[in-house]
């Protein structure tokens, strides 16, 4: 895990108003991500686990703190580095994993190695000079680099972002310079062709925290970034399954009392939100005016090579990798896009969408299940992508395939002067994810009514068009919203058994 420098922002470069952070430098701090290596914990033990896991996001979040407070005395010293960051964080670690390795060896065999995952470095993160070469503006034109003021503040060149930790320049690209990429399997004769509609609005409530009750129950500020959450109204990080149950719900079927969420998208403006000045917002470098998606579009689709079964009530997905940027892409599942150029996928990049266009994300959920367990330890092995070819893994049986696909209203950011004139966007993040767009990732925990999630099977394996808002839906990936779904970002071959350090 890495952690870039920041501090809080003072009167004289601040770039986005009180208690927001701002970027030093381009060091970080770099700690082996013990989740990836816990793919198998005790069932009883899995609270306990869960509890330290963000317990161990918490730790790297103060330091990320005490790094940027000792920022101008690691300059003069770098040794203050290990004393005043280092030192402290592998001591926390060491005892979090003490906590770890008890917990699991009371319900079950002692796991070997944790111990050693508690060292960590400070490095360089690289993302100082992650920007366009050569006078390019990152969108293949030639500009000013827009790097900051006379003052050394970043606006959006090598730190750029209100709050210091990104997004950067080179984090944009012109969708109109992207290949057409989308990848469709060829259904077989008898595939799942139908589509299940779910009309839950965009979260024009305004309900938000920064909790992840998948990976992090109980924990408030588990997430560490803001989510926006549409269908259950009662989605926290202390959410019972009765309370879930029990919940209202935004979607306009009432049988559908899903939880659907994913980060929150900022304009870089200098606007202060309700979370300006609290963890999980501005004082972990989340900073600038959440936009209100235009549309979202929840579709359930079926599989190319057969009929689909009704997921277990109280399933849990998550897709993508909130950590995508320091444990690598193999479990991201981020896809970005504008209206009208939807056969034109990107994983690593936020786009840049013409005037009249809008910019679209759009996450295609594992649809393979175990047919055993609506969770797993490391929230990812219970679920499984389909091949190339629409084939589940052994033992993995084909359900129905979410398909989130939710549009912003919001221009394309003006990369010459930083954002000043029209300003960068971004999703929420980890401190140390720096706001990358491969970082995007999506959550869903099923509450259908199980009648309803029956009739969903049904219309969906018998190839009708069904649910609340079936046909007001807008282009998916590729073209018609009635295609078969399209392959993982990556080619989600992976089989779905990679950890995740989900979000």
């Amino acid at each position: 895990m890495a952690a870039n420098v920041y501090a809080s922002a003072t009167e004289d470069d601040s770039v986005g108003g009180a208690g927001q952070a701002r970027v030093l430098g381009g060091t970080t701090i770099d700690c082996p991500d013990v989740a990836t290596e816990l793919t198998t914990v005790p069932e009883k033990a899995r609270p306990d686990v869960d509890k330290e896991l963000a317990a161990l996001d918490e730790q790297i979040a103060q330091a990320y703190q005490r790094l940027g407070e000792s920022a101008q005395a690691i300059q003069q010293d770098p040794g203050v580095a290990d004393d005043k960051v280092i030192d402290p964080l592998e001591e926390e670690r060491s005892a979090t994993l003490e906590r770890i390795t008890a917990a699991m060896e009371k319900e079950g065999d002692r796991p070997e190695g944790l111990g050693g995952l508690a060292d960590c470095s400070v490095r360089d993160s690289g993302n100082a000079s992650a920007q366009p070469e050569d006078g390019q503006d990152g969108n293949g034109q030639e500009g000013d680099q827009g790097a900051g003021g006379a003052d050394g503040q970043d606006q959006g060149g090598g730190n750029g972002g209100q709050a210091g930790n990104g997004p950067v320049a080179a984090d944009f690209v012109d969708i109109e310079s992207v290949q057409p990429n989308v990848v469709k399997p060829d259904p077989a004769a008898d595939a799942s062709k139908g589509t299940f509609v779910s009309s839950c609005g965009v979260n024009e409530n305004g309900l938000f925290n920064s909790d992840n009750v998948i990976a992090a129950p109980g924990v408030a500020n588990g997430a560490h970034h803001f989510h926006d959450y549409i269908g259950n109204q009662a989605t926290n990080a202390f959410s019972s399954d009765d309370q879930l149950a029990a919940a209202d719900t935004s979607c306009e079927d009432q049988g559908d009392k899903s939880s659907y969420y994913w980060p929150v998208l900022r304009l870089q403006n200098g606007t202060e939100e309700q979370d300006a000045n609290s963890p999980g917002g501005g004082i972990e470098g989340n900073a600038g005016e959440i936009v209100t998606p235009k549309e979202v579009t929840l579709t359930f689709v079926g599989n190319p090579q057969g009929e689909v079964t009704a997921m277990p009530r109280l399933l849990r997905i998550i897709t993508g990798d909130a950590k995508s940027f320091v444990n690598g892409p193999a479990n991201a599942n981020a896809s970005w896009s504008c209206t009208g150029f939807e056969d034109r996928q990107l994983e690593d990049k936020y786009p840049l969408c013409p005037q009249g266009s809008d910019v679209v994300r759009t996450f295609d959920f594992q649809s393979c299940w175990d047919g055993r367990n609506t969770d797993s330890a490391n929230h990812r092995t219970h679920m499984a992508f389909m091949d190339a070819q629409g084939n589940c893994p052994s033992g993995f049986a084909p359900v129905p395939q979410l398909v989130q696909r939710i549009v912003y209203d919001v221009d394309a950011p003006s990369l010459n002067d930083g954002g000043a004139t029209t300003p960068l966007f971004a999703v929420d993040s980890f401190p140390e994810q720096l706001h990358k767009p491969g970082t995007d990732h999506g959550d869903f925990i099923n509450v259908f009514d199980e009648d309803l999630m029956q009739e969903m099977v049904d219309c969906i394996n018998s190839g009708r068009t069904c649910g609340v808002g079936a046909g007001d839906g807008g282009e998916q990936p590729g073209g018609d919203p009635t295609e078969e779904p399209t392959e993982a970002p990556g080619g989600g071959g992976n089989g779905g058994n990679g950890a995740e350090q989900p979000g």
